[in-house]
């Protein structure tokens, strides 16, 4: 740690979690539920994936929203980041255990939704018309 960083450590232990308060159900539900956070997350509960890797397996995630989602994730305990001190650097995501226990979950609302989107597609034209 650096000579004007030493209070670091003072300052994490000394945050009391009796006066955290609790993200709202609604704010838990938007994150995991995200446009591109769903792929992320079954990508990174597979094991260690590079950013690259979910760049080319999360179809239509622009490098940005990609760098913003993988933040968010990991700033709410949902990624792990691990940077190898390579040339260039390599770095790696995966899902943390609270992740973990989503992926049944999502990977059954992924597998609904490619079941039922032509029921659904049908649905939406019926509706239109009218």
């Amino acid at each position: 740690m650096s000579q004007g960083n030493t209070a670091v450590t003072d300052q994490v232990s000394a945050i009391d979690p009796e006066k955290l308060e609790a993200c709202t159900l609604l704010e838990v539900l938007n994150r995991i539920s995200g446009k591109w956070a769903i792929g992320i997350l079954l990508e990174a509960s597979q094991g260690p994936v590079r950013f690259t890797e979910l760049e080319r397996s999360v179809a239509g995630i622009s490098r940005r929203m990609l760098t913003l989602t993988l933040r968010n994730l990991e700033r709410d305990g949902l990624l792990e980041r691990t940077v190898y001190p390579t040339v260039p650097p390599r770095v790696e995501y995966e899902a943390t255990p609270m992740a973990r226990e989503l992926y049944g979950t999502l990977s059954g609302l992924v597998d609904w939704a490619q079941r039922h989107r032509e029921a659904i597609a049908v649905a939406r034209e019926v509706y239109d018309a009218q």
